[in-house]
């Protein structure tokens, strides 16, 4: 193992030097079944035909950056689509999930600034959330091990428990609030999923107090959940979105979905990216989004969740499975012991899984998983769970 790269993550195993469909391959000839997807980020799994040959186009042109200064067609196309198929009327590309919570907080900020003033500034979320490492996105992400190391963060942040109304309306005002920010389903914290009740006070509450509503969907869009977008499974429209990890199917690239209302109050200048929206990552995202946006495709992920709460319900109650959250292809299962112990028992057996906290082990296979790959990573993962 290299000893040039920083120590911040703990990797395992040989180096990984192929994939094809929901399977990699390390260097001293293992191959292994992905329940990670790079976190949610290979949706279409490896060595998607589609994929490379967007990658080849746009290769063969010689032309993979312009900067923002210039038009791009794969740009312009891919926004014109995702406003399509969604609530929002602009978006803006980034490099990032984290990078595009940044943008939405400064939105939000900058829209709520000249509607209400400079005191109107104040970003409430939710307890569980994961948002992202950057000063901002850090300030909104309440977990005591991440956030303490790098303290002062970013103020004008709040936190509520989920669920809990009085809460909630305990630290909104029209005067300071500019956003509520909010997962549909918490990866990170655990694969909470938060009820449709809940989003539907949220959108009450940031209407009533003149706030944005912010749903982060890095994790649990595009596909994951069964639906194109998650919030399109409660009924309840944000004012901005977010999008990455998947969304160029395993280049780096985010996006800030926003309606005009917010979009109005932005100006040359406001925000920017160097690298945010190139033609190699829109023309990759194009191919991605044609997938994931096919009804025919979206029911089949709701089947393949059936099949994985089908295997996994059985267990609860026995061998320390205490619960199962989730829906589509994200899945978390809580356990008593140490979920990194699972973790590591279902990599020397052949599978890839990926924990959410202390005692939840995560699913996230690629939407394209076949069902006799999904059967199979399901199989061993029971054995590992008893």
């Amino acid at each position: 193992m290299s000893n040039a790269l920083l120590g911040v993550y703990r990797r395992v195993g040989a180096p990984i030097v192929s994939g094809h469909g929901s399977r990699l391959v390390m260097e001293d000839g293992r191959e292994v079944l992905d329940f990670v997807s790079g976190i949610a980020v290979n949706a279409l799994g490896y060595g998607d035909p589609g994929i490379a040959a967007a990658i080849s186009e746009v290769v063969a042109t010689g032309v993979l950056h312009t900067s923002n200064l210039y038009r791009t067609i794969p740009g312009e196309k891919l926004a014109e689509e995702l406003v399509r198929l969604s609530f929002a009327d602009k978006v803006f590309y980034c490099n990032s999930g984290a990078e595009a919570n940044e943008g939405a907080f400064k939105f939000a900020r900058r829209w709520a600034r000249s509607v209400g003033g400079a005191a109107k500034h104040e970003i409430v979320a939710i307890r569980g959330s994961f948002h992202g490492r950057l000063f901002g996105t850090l300030a909104a992400t309440d977990r005591p091990a991440y956030r303490e190391p790098f303290e002062p963060l970013s103020p004008g942040f709040h936190f509520v428990p989920v669920g809990d109304e009085a809460a909630l309306r305990a630290v909104v005002s029209p005067e300071r609030t500019a956003a509520l920010i909010v997962e549909p389903v918490q990866g990170e914290g655990g694969v909470n999923v938060v009820s449709d009740e809940y989003l539907r006070l949220l959108r009450t509450v940031a209407d009533e107090v003149g706030a944005a509503l912010i749903f982060d969907e890095i994790q649990c869009g595009l596909g994951r959940t069964g639906h194109l977008f998650a919030y399109q499974a409660s009924g309840v429209v944000p004012d901005i979105l977010t999008l990455a990890k998947p969304l160029a199917g395993g280049l780096p690239m985010g996006a800030v979905l926003l309606t005009d209302r917010i979009a109005e109050t932005l100006k040359p200048g406001d925000h920017g990216t160097t690298f945010g929206g190139g033609p190699l990552v829109c023309s990759v995202a194009r191919v991605v989004l044609e997938r994931v946006s096919d009804p025919a495709f979206l029911a089949d992920v709701r089947r393949k969740g059936e099949r994985v709460k089908a295997a996994i319900e059985p267990l609860i109650g026995r061998n320390g499975v205490k619960e199962l959250r989730g829906r589509g292809l994200i899945w978390g299962i809580e356990v008593e012991e140490p979920a990194a112990q699972i973790v590591a028992r279902a990599f020397e057996a052949g599978l890839l899984l990926v924990v959410a906290g202390e005692r939840v082990v995560r699913l996230l296979p690629p939407l394209v998983i076949d069902d006799s790959d999904l059967d199979e990573g399901l199989e061993i993962l029971c054995g590992v769970l008893s």
